[in-house]
This record gives structure tokens, sequence and C-alpha cells, in this order.
């Protein structure tokens, strides 16, 4: 007879947790491992509440598994090492994102993108290698494994810094990789919710011209005003989309609904590339001639790797780089993710678990 995940670990965890596909979260007592050898336990101060939590929740993308505990976007403080540590010592301010384990020998994982592992163990949601569920961030405590923890900077704020550690490693990983950090590329960003507006602010600090591409108009200000943009379209407004037409070397897409690719296809210069960071449920459809006549790229980026989202969290605290947040007590997570679902959050939900979740 299978144990009860109260029952499966020597430690007592506490926490969130959805029973089913209506993703309706409720307290959770559940277990966690005991700090090995190569382990950190973490107290969690902090977890940012992704967009990804709520198609988990839900069960929309087929694969959760119940009961289900959601937060990859995690900061806490070392409260125990084990005895082959040697990065982090009790006291330190760290932070956890979307994996917590890997093959460790693939060409990926020896290559650094770890995200990219065929074996790569998610925060929450998966199986860890001794055969048992792993929990996320919306709990009080945690054990991970050393190499996937992450050093928190001390200038950084732990509750705007949160956000960092998926929304922000997500847009900064292709901006690297397919040369879109260059200072005076022109860079369009799609969607401006918590990927988006963390894209302009890192493509600002390369020094990168940005447009946002929105369907609502009401963001102009927001764009240009508050996050620096350089230039705003209407996606909807046929003229402003035709006087931008073949002006960008590249696109970050954010957007996790149904949209059109043709448009914004058509936004790019030849040899341009449309990189999809948004996780649409449904296909999208893809018109082929005009990459074909323009060369252009379709590619889909995932998170980075463990030391390129070290990385990332040096050059945001060292350009001052924070997710604009709006921080929630626990109990109202319910009502976060009904606003999520709406797009009513400016630009990030992080929960105050270290002061809001009794246990």
């Amino acid at each position: 007879m299978a144990m009860s995940p109260a029952e499966e670990h020597p430690q007592k965890a506490f926490g969130w947790a959805a029973r089913d596909t209506t993703g309706v979260l409720s307290p959770f007592n559940f277990s966690r491992r005991s700090t090995g050898p190569k382990d950190v336990g973490i107290k969690i101060l902090y977890c940012g509440v992704c967009h990804s939590d709520l198609h988990f929740l839900k069960n929309e993308w087929g694969f959760s598994v119940y009961p289900l505990v959601p937060g990859h976007e995690i900061v806490g403080v070392v409260t125990q090492v084990g005895s082959s540590v040697r990065k982090f010592r009790v006291g330190d301010t760290v932070a956890v994102g979307c994996m917590v384990g890997g093959c460790d020998e693939c060409d990926d994982c020896i290559n650094k993108r770890e995200s990219y592992c065929r074996k790569s163990i998610l925060t929450y949601n998966d199986l860890y290698h001794d055969g048992t569920r792993t929990y996320g961030g919306y709990s009080d405590e945690t054990v991970v494994e050393e190499h996937y923890v992450l050093g928190f900077p001390d200038g950084l704020p732990m509750a705007a810094g949160a956000p960092l550690l998926c929304a922000g490693i997500t847009v900064y990983s292709p901006m690297k990789y397919f040369g879109l950090s260059q200072p005076g590329t022109h860079l369009g960003v799609v969607g401006l919710g918590g990927l988006g507006h963390l894209a302009v602010k890192f493509a600002k600090a390369f020094g990168v011209k940005v447009t946002v591409i929105s369907t609502s108009p009401g963001k102009r200000k927001e764009a240009v005003e508050e996050l620096g943009a350089d230039a705003f379209i209407v996606s909807r407004d046929e003229e402003q989309m035709k006087a931008a037409m073949a002006t960008m070397d590249g696109i970050i897409d954010t957007v996790s609904a149904q949209h059109s690719l043709l448009p914004l296809l058509d936004l790019l210069k030849h040899h341009g590339k449309l990189i999809m960071v948004g996780a649409p449920p449904e296909p999208l459809d893809l018109p082929i001639f005009p990459l074909l006549v323009g060369r252009k790229l379709v590619a889909g980026s995932a998170t980075g790797g463990i030391e390129e989202t070290q990385e990332m969290l040096y050059f945001a605290s060292k350009h001052n780089i924070t997710a604009d947040v709006e921080v929630i007590p626990m109990k109202y997570i319910n009502v976060a993710m009904e606003r999520l679902a709406k797009g009513d959050v400016k630009y990030r939900f992080v929960i105050d678990i270290a002061n809001t979740l009794p246990a």
C-alpha cells in the first residue's frame, strides 16, 4: 500500500495543494526528505505565482498529478546543509527555479543546459530520483540538491526578485541564445504581462530598441512611460502593423492564449527570429511561405540552465531589474488565480510565505 504524502519522508512540511482539476488550493500536510550529503534545506520566504501554475492546477497541459503543490519561483534562507555542500552556508539567502534535478550526464547537462535534459526533474508535479512526487514553493520549506540551488544577490529585493526565477530567465535566455541582446538590435515583445514586462526591462538594460506589441491600447503608457519601451503597437490596428512591417530583428512572443502568428512574421526583417516563450494549450497555425521567402525562424525556448540563471540574477541585481509585483497572503491565492486567469495583475503575484503560511 502506498504511503500518504505526509508519511513518505521524515521531515514534516506544510503547504497549499490542489486536489483535482478545479485547481482550488487548500491547506495540505506532506513531507520532505531529510537533508542528504549533497542537499540544501531551505525555509521558503517568498514564492512567485507563475501562469504555468494555473495551467498545472487545472491540468490544461494534460499531465498534472494530484495532490499538486505549485510554485517554482522560490526565495528563501538556508537552514541546513549536507556534509558535501560547499557553495552555501546556513543563513544564506538562496533561490530555486523550475527544476530540482536531472541526469547530470547527458549532453545538455554537461553543457550547462539542464532545463533541456530529457530527465530534468521539475520543482513540482514530477517524480524525484527516489520515486516520490516533487512539491513546489507554496509551502514552508524544501530540500534541494546543491547544484540546483542558486545564490540570491544581496542587493536584490526578495519579493520582487522571486519572479526572475521563471519569468526572468524565460525571457533572458532566448535573448542571449538567439543573439537578440546586442545593442542596437530591434526587438518586439508580444504581450505585456509577467513575462513581457521583464522582457522589456532586460532588453533595455542590454541596450536594445524595444517595441511592445499588444492587443490593449490602454497599455501604451505602461509600456513607454513606465517600462521604457521605445515604441508601442496595437496589434489589432492594421495601419500600425503595416507601418512596422519588416522593421524588427527578433520578436519574443510571451502570449499563452490563441493568436495569429502571420502578422508577427510580417514585422520581422528577412532572417528575423520569432521566439515563442508562451505556451498556448492548443496548437497555433504556422504559415510556412513567409518563412521560406524571408528565411525567417520560428523557435521555442524554455528556461535557462543553472549557470545562466545565476548569471541572470547577477545581471538583474547590477541593473536594478525586478518584477512589478503584488505581494499577497497565502489565503488569497484562490482569488489571485481567478484574477490571473483574467489577466488582472500588474504584473506578478508573489506569496509572502514566511509571514502568512501558518502551520
